[in-house]
Parts: C-alpha cells; structure tokens; sequence
C-alpha cells in the first residue's frame, strides 16, 4: 500500500519566512513556469475570514520553494507582487506576482541599432545593463548580426524577436538572462539535462493532439540582394514551390533569411504534435525545455520524444498536482522525428 504523502511549501516575503503563518490559511499556490519571453508567475490565494492577514505591497518580494514533507524542497525562485485582490465574504487575499528578475526597465521601450554584434555581445550588453548575468549557448553567442535595428522596442520583446529569429529559447531565471537553442536538451553551460520517464500511470488526466494545418513542405524567407528593391528566396525543405509557409519579413541578407526559415521549420515540426499531461503526484523539479519520455498509451504517443514547454505546479486542497504542457522534440538519436525539411535556393 502506497503511503500517503503531504504537499510541503516554504514562503519568505523579503526574507522573513512566512510559512508558518500561510499553511493554515492556504487556499491554493500556483507556481507557473514558461520557457520563452513571458514571466513565470505565482498565485496565492489566502484564507482571511477573521481579517488579521495583511495586505502585501505591491513589489514586495516573495521567495518560494515547493515539494513534499520529509523531502527537500526545490526552489522555484523569487516573484515580485504586482496584483493584489481582497474579497469576500467569505474574505479571501488573492496575490498574484512575477518572476522577480523580469524587471521593471526590461519592459521599456526604447530605440537602438546594434552594428556587427554577436548574439553574445548582444545579449551580454543587455544583461549588464539590468544587472543580469547572462547564459548564452557558446553555438548562439557566436552567430554574428551585421545590422538589428531595435525601434520603439523593449528590451524583452527585442531579445524575444531574435530569439524567434534563431529558434532559441529567451528568459529570466534566478537572475540570469538565458539564451539557449529549444529542445537542445542542455543548460547554457553545456550540462545534459536527464530526460524525465513519465508512465501513464503516474498522471489522471493526459490530451494528445495531432494538428495538420501546419503541416508544410518547407518555409520561404526573402532577403535583400543588394540591388535596389530587388529580393531573393532563401528556402528550407521543400522540392518545388508548392504548399511553403513564406515568411512575412524581408531580411537584411541571406544568412538571417535562412535562419529564420531554419527556426519556422524546426517549430512547425515540433507543433505537428502536441500533449498535455497532468501529474497525480506534483514532481517539482519539472522545469520547460526539460526532455520527456512517456509510456502506457497508444505505441505512437510512446514513440515520440516530448520537451515540456510550460509546466503549473498546483498545491491545494487536492494535494501537489503537476500539469505539463508537451511538444514533440528533434530528438539526436533518431531520424524518425527530424524534420524533413532541406536547403534550396
């Protein structure tokens, strides 16, 4: 017989630990992680029916860690307050807060143009400037951009649009700004992330979908020849010019358009499928751009290499719930998955 096992959360606000005071009054804790520009969230919800809990500031910050009792808990970072909600009756404070080093400045716009960087001089820069330290993938850092321009442009949204350029995944975690190839399956520092095994019997509720508008044969991008007005394509996979995906934007030259068509091959091929699985039994150290491999279903489910690409860890009155967001992975150790997209011109 399966002993029972009971949720376990440490919460500090601005280094006071505050659990103690929580647990009798949680209602429910929501840790969001996202893998590309948006920010991982927290929500609280918090029993107030004798009115003596108090209102938190907003950026104030809160520290939290989450798991099982007698267990180490794993920390899911620092978020910073940015809506609080009193209600009632009965009285409730819902608090809801963000990743504490997406910060403020990250979000204004602003007006750059960056002339012969590399992605790892860029993103370095930019780092610095909001007191991040970045970690970038040594085959990203090299890439070098001729000419960007950044107009009436965020910081976040301008790293998040090159990131797209190159399929790379864009964000903050724990004060780093990370800028690293989706799916790659490894840290900014090179380590082997272990692949997670998921049996069906570990989760309630799972969805698999298979989704064809997105099936194209290849994708065209366009790129300034030199000559005035005058355009060339630059096209991945494909044998002829039938059922292509073009893409909307004229790139400055050759090796930009192909990348961008590079990076939109390689995400159509990840979104052909798509599964979300919830846990029975949260698992917090489950993390986006972890890779997955799941059995108990159907052999083509079990087949495919999965990456998770958002992941709501849940502890309430039902317990520690995980709900993972999956997309199929290019997986190295197979042809069977790989996209059959190629290089024409």
């Amino acid at each position: 017989m399966t002993a029972t096992r009971t949720a376990d959360f440490r919460i500090t606000l601005d280094g006071r630990d505050l659990t103690s005071r929580i647990e009798p009054r949680l209602q429910g804790l929501t840790v969001t992680e996202c893998r590309q520009d948006e920010a991982d969230t927290l929500d609280l919800t918090l029993d107030d029916h004798d009115n003596r809990l108090d209102i938190p500031e907003r950026g104030a910050v809160l520290e939290v860690a989450i798991g099982w009792q007698g267990e180490p808990l794993t920390s899911k970072g620092k978020f910073t307050v940015n809506e609080v909600e009193h209600s009632g009756a009965p009285d409730i404070i819902t608090i809801r807060a963000r990743s504490a080093s997406m910060t403020k400045g990250m979000g204004e716009r602003k007006e750059k143009s960056w002339h012969g960087k590399t992605i790892g001089a860029i993103v370095g820069a930019i780092a610095a400037t909001h007191s991040l330290k970045p970690a970038v993938a040594a085959a990203l850092g090299k890439i070098q951009i001729p000419h960007i321009d950044q107009t009436n442009e965020s910081d976040m949204a301008f790293l998040a649009r090159l990131a797209k350029r190159y399929d790379a995944v864009m964000t903050v975690k724990d004060g780093n700004l990370l800028f690293v190839p989706i799916g790659e399956g490894k840290t900014a520092s090179g380590r082997q992330l272990q692949v997670l095994a998921i049996a069906r019997r570990d989760g309630d509720q799972h969805r698999y979908h298979i989704a064809e508008r997105e099936n194209y044969a290849g994708v065209k991008a366009q790129y300034h020849s030199g000559a005035k007005g005058a355009t060339k394509d630059v096209i991945v996979g494909g044998e002829s010019e039938k059922n292509l995906k073009v893409l909307p934007e004229i790139y400055p030259n050759e090796a930009e358009a192909k990348a961008a068509a590079e990076a939109e091959a390689k995400r159509i091929g990840r979104s052909q499928a798509t599964m979300d699985y919830t846990l029975a039994q949260g698992r917090a150290e489950i993390f986006p751009e972890l890779p997955v491999t799941v059995s108990g279903f159907k052999p083509k489910i079990d087949e495919t290499p999965w990456l998770v690409k958002r992941v709501r860890h849940v502890i309430g009155e039902g317990g520690f719930t995980s709900a993972l967001e999956l997309e199929m992975r290019d997986d190295p150790t197979t042809d069977r998955h790989r996209s059959h997209f190629r290089h024409s011109k």
